[in-house]
């Protein structure tokens, strides 16, 4: 083989590794101008959403008595209870009898009156209301993965970034929410 072929063989092989060599260097090295995203989780929180619900509900009243210690239904029952006793027994035994007739009657007439009063009632239809609360999730914010000449990251942003992020300087670009 010629000996000049195998100088220039030799000589080129040398320059091209010596260039590859300085292309891997300082300002002849090439960072990327984007950061690919590998993954983006949602950060969300729970909102409740207080609202007032009412509805027409009917309500059953007792009305107010108008005797409320039931005196007039605690006289009657004694007068007839008192009456009642008087027809049983003679002497003495008949004062006893009218007395426990009276003690009896009175007795029976107060409840007897205050059945009747606790039994007359009224209804009414009146609004009722409550507090309901409606809850939904929502997103404050993105933890997104991402490499970076070769080095994967994690970054928090307030919106998607999309498949890349933009880079400056070996710095990721992180603007505000894009519209």
């Amino acid at each position: 083989m010629n000996k000049s072929l195998i100088i220039g063989l030799v000589v080129g092989a040398l320059v091209i590794t010596a260039g590859a060599a300085i292309g891997g260097l300082g300002p002849f090295d090439r960072k990327s101008d984007y950061a690919e995203v590998v993954k983006v989780d949602p950060i969300s929180t729970k909102i409740s959403t207080p609202r007032e619900v009412c509805e027409d509900q009917v309500v059953t009243h007792t009305e107010p008595p108008k005797d409320e210690h039931r005196i007039a239904g605690t006289v009657i029952g004694a007068v007839v209870g008192g009456v009642l006793g008087n027809q049983v027994g003679s002497g003495d035994g008949k004062k006893v009898a009218t007395a426990a007739g009276a003690a009896a009657g009175g007795y029976a007439g107060n409840k007897v009156q205050q059945r009747v009063q606790n039994g007359k009632t009224y209804t009414t239809t009146e609004k009722q209301c409550r507090t309901e609360y409606d809850s939904h999730d929502k997103v404050v914010g993105y933890n997104v993965r991402y490499t970076l000449d070769g080095k994967t990251d994690t970054v928090r942003l307030d919106h998607d970034p999309g498949a890349r992020i933009p880079v400056k300087d070996g710095q990721l670009v992180v603007d505000s929410a894009r519209s």
